[in-house]
Formats: structure tokens, sequence, C-alpha cells
């Protein structure tokens, strides 16, 4: 069965690049494109990994954790890697603190480093 990943990004380019790029690599990639979408579909659970927009409208990414938090899924989610142009340090402390796994600066990530990233976090070998 293929690993479930959700892409949660406001940004639609960045969104859709990534959803087509983890489909080819045979994921089943789900979307959300504001916080209050993305907290609804997280709260059902079940997501092996999480790529999570810190930046968004209607809720921020450190918002959705938080909301996590206080009222888990009934199933687990897996791992939460942070998306983020913002190289801001305490930020970015902040989210590992409350959950986060690691963080990807979108600036600077191709496609292929995307599916390297997801591969490591869902323990999977990579080419």
């Amino acid at each position: 069965m293929a690993k479930r990943v959700i892409v949660i990004d406001d940004d639609t380019y960045i969104r859709d690049l990534y959803v087509e790029v983890l489909k080819d690599e045979g994921y089943t990639v789900d979307s959300a494109s504001n916080g209050e979408e993305a907290f609804n579909k997280l709260k059902q659970g079940g997501y092996d990994l999480i790529l999570l927009d810190i930046m968004m409208p209607k809720m921020d990414g450190l918002g959705i954790m938080e909301a996590l938090k206080k009222d888990p899924p009934p199933v687990k989610n897996g791992p939460i890697l942070l998306l983020t142009n913002l190289d801001h340090e305490p930020l970015i402390k902040d989210a590992i603190s409350r959950g986060a796994t690691a963080f990807i600066i979108k600036a600077d990530i191709t496609p292929e480093d995307l599916v390297g990233q997801v591969k490591k976090y869902l323990n999977e070998t990579t080419n």
C-alpha cells in the first residue's frame, strides 16, 4: 500500500509541483491550500508524512501543530516536515519544539531533493 503524504502550502505552484512529483514516485498524495483546510484533513489522521508550510492564511503551520496537540487525531499522523522560505532560526526552533521533525527551505530544494527528504523521513531507501 502506498504511503500517504499531505502537502500543505498556500502557494499553488509549489503545492501542485510537490503533489505531482510525489505522485510520480508512487505516493498517495493529498493537499490543502490553507491552515483551516489542512487541520480538517489532519485531524482525521493516518498520514505517513506531513509537508507543512509555516506561513498560510486562516491558520499558520504553528497553529495547526498546536491545534493537533490539543485535539489529536484518532489515527496518528507521521512526521511533520516544515516548508518555509524563512531561514529564521527562532521560528524554526519553536516549530521543532512543538513537534516538527525537520524543515525544508523551499527556495533551496529541487524536486529530486524533495523526494530524497520524503524517503528519508519515511525510512525508505533512496537510490
